[in-house]
């Protein structure tokens, strides 16, 4: 094999491979690593994106309520969870992808992630129902607002836009030069593949499982509905070279949502579940990767 650096990153992962679980990959150590400060894989940074913004033309982008708009209340969650993560969990480095009401382009947003070396992302969304058409008293078909849903739903990325996330997986996690130029010369090479794929699979293992966790704190703590967890094709997600998951808060074109979403009490109990779900998620990839490391 010409390829000298893959040969090197799957001699290194063919024994996790044979065991892998949820957790039991262990990133490649591809640039050179003190091995007297090795200490095993840590969290040490996360992204957190709010949904949506206002556009150069003056329009919100996003689902609005009868008396505010997703973009906003994002935001106000995002830097919520921010100051919360930066509080409790301080050893986190927190990137946001947009601190002002400017929209940002998923691609940017992505980029953002991608550049910032992210090992989790967290994108804030509000859901919303499309008007449902029903006939009036004169028995014409008209168009009417669907306030009916109600309750949390966690996006996690299926795998069908299968170059964009081999492209971010090989810009976030490949930091040798020679191996990112090697690959992308022989993009059909069997140990490429292999490294990708297995990278693929342990991005959606854990992006499920820490979904799931969310899901939990929501469902559990503080008695929400739940829609659960679902794999979506999403732009955004599907360009993120890390474990992402989409957090669609509530339906804000729910009058009783709206509410919540925009309360200081509601805000504070989204950011107290996603943090509770984010130590969990920390310390058992910590575990693990110190385990592996050893």
């Amino acid at each position: 094999m010409k390829n000298k650096a893959l040969e090197r990153l799957i001699c290194g992962l063919s024994l996790s491979l044979v065991s892998l679980s949820l957790f039991s990959f262990t990133f490649p150590n591809i640039a050179p690593k003190d091995t007297t400060t090795a200490t095993g894989y840590k969290l040490k940074t996360v992204v957190v994106d709010a949904g949506h913004g206002r556009m150069a033309n003056g329009t919100w982008r996003g689902a609005s309520g009868e008396y505010s708009q997703e973009s906003k209340v994002t935001l106000a969650v995002a830097f919520k969870l921010r100051a919360a993560i930066q509080k409790e969990i301080p050893e986190i480095n927190v990137v946001m992808t947009r601190t002002d009401d400017n929209d940002v382009l998923w691609q940017k947003r992505s980029d953002i992630a991608n550049e910032n070396k992210g090992q989790l992302f967290i994108s804030l969304h509000c859901n919303s129902l499309a008007d449902k058409v029903v006939r009036n008293s004169r028995g014409r078909r008209v168009r009417v607002p669907d306030r009916s849903g109600k309750g949390v739903l966690i996006l996690v990325y299926i795998y069908r836009r299968v170059g964009e996330q081999e492209a971010a997986i090989r810009e976030n996690e490949f930091e040798d030069k020679n191996y990112k130029e090697d690959a992308d010369v022989n993009p059909t090479d069997p140990a490429s593949i292999i490294l990708l794929n297995a990278f693929k699979d342990k991005y959606r293992k854990q992006s499920l499982h820490f979904a799931n966790l969310v899901n939990d704190e929501f469902v559990n703590t503080d008695g929400r509905k739940s829609e659960g967890v679902r794999e979506q094709s999403v732009l955004v997600l599907a360009r993120s070279g890390m474990p992402a998951v989409l957090i669609e808060m509530g339906y804000i074109n729910n009058p009783e949502e709206e509410k919540y979403l925009n309360s200081e009490d509601g805000q504070n109990e989204i950011v107290a579940s996603i943090v509770r779900a984010l130590k969990s998620y920390k310390n058992e990839v910590e575990q693990t990767g110190a385990s592996d490391a050893n």
